[in-house]
């Protein structure tokens, strides 16, 4: 294996990339060349978005290829263009021979909800202390429980709900996950014992993975296009983004019962004020948990 490494200006690594993917690069990866350095710049994100841009002042781009000769081609190639101009080859060498799977996988270990509640990837043992857990690798869908989004939610579930095989159901009842993504919530609302478990998106792909992470799971429930929910719940969880959350404010509201459980994520502290605007027609959200500069937002409907 062979990494071709360049230097571009943010306004060119957009069409670097497209053209070294057409240059038949195994992959492509973008990082800032100040990093760890006082320059060094963040970009952030809202989970499930793309970056606000697609690189950074000064982005190092590096290609892989399967031989010397291919990426030392691509660099010929990229040089004649004239959208390389300012752009810099760093040059091309050799990389060592890896496992390439472990080392991805060892990138993804257990993840804490609770002390007793883990998301656990299928490569890993389930810790010790994990009473209940989630099997789940990552995937293309949003949800692996890295997220701190992803995790206040979970928490928040395992908190008003109960492990399956107790009584009732505990709070939950019948539960909405609008926007599932991986279908992580509802499995972990189907794990602490809601009645019944409707997850949608707009996306195929994670209905897909949805249904094919609860079939591994070992829980039941409904998934499928947003159509698919019908009726009222006592719970509706929405971990989405902050603008989509304010257009959907009536149609989730309208989702629950009265007294039923709201539970909404995907918004920044500095957004808390503008939710609580949007949804002031229908209830009344609070904070109810906070991490890493995002909060999750309930409301009794």
């Amino acid at each position: 294996m062979f990494e071709l490494s360049l230097m571009c200006p943010q306004d060119r690594v957009e069409a670097v990339s497209d053209a070294l993917d057409a240059l038949d690069a195994l992959s492509v990866s973008v990082e800032d060349a100040d990093a760890q350095t006082d320059a060094e710049q963040a970009l952030f994100g809202e989970p499930g978005m793309p970056p606000p841009k697609d690189g950074w002042q000064r982005s190092r781009i590096k290609a892989l290829y399967a031989t010397e000769e291919m990426a030392r081609e691509s660099a010929t190639l990229l040089g004649a263009q004239d959208f390389f101009a300012n752009c810099q080859v760093l040059g091309v060498s050799a990389i060592p021979d890896q496992d390439w799977v472990r080392l991805t996988q060892s990138q993804f270990a257990p993840v804490e909800i609770t002390p007793e509640f883990w998301i656990v990837p299928t490569w890993h043992e389930p810790p010790a202390e994990a009473k209940t857990l989630i099997r789940l690798d990552p995937g293309l869908a949003f949800g692996t429980g890295t997220h701190p989004t992803t995790r206040m939610c979970l928490r928040w579930i395992a908190g008003h709900g109960m492990v399956k095989g107790g009584t009732s159901g505990g709070e939950l009842g019948r539960v909405l996950d609008y926007g599932c993504g991986s279908g992580i919530l509802a499995i972990g609302a189907a794990k602490f014992g809601a009645k019944e478990v409707d997850a949608v998106d707009i996306d195929p792909a994670a209905v897909e993975s949805t249904v094919l992470n609860a079939q591994a799971n070992h829980v039941s429930l409904n998934s499928g296009l947003p159509d698919k929910a019908s009726g009222s719940y006592q719970t509706v969880l929405a971990n989405i983004l902050a603008s989509p959350l304010k257009v959907l404010a009536p149609l989730l509201c309208s989702k629950g019962v009265p007294a039923g459980h709201l539970v909404l994520a995907g918004i920044l502290d500095r957004q808390e004020q503008e939710l609580k605007e949007a949804y002031l027609p229908y209830c009344r959200l609070s904070v109810a948990d906070r991490e890493d500069g995002w909060i999750l937002m309930t409301a009794t409907l």
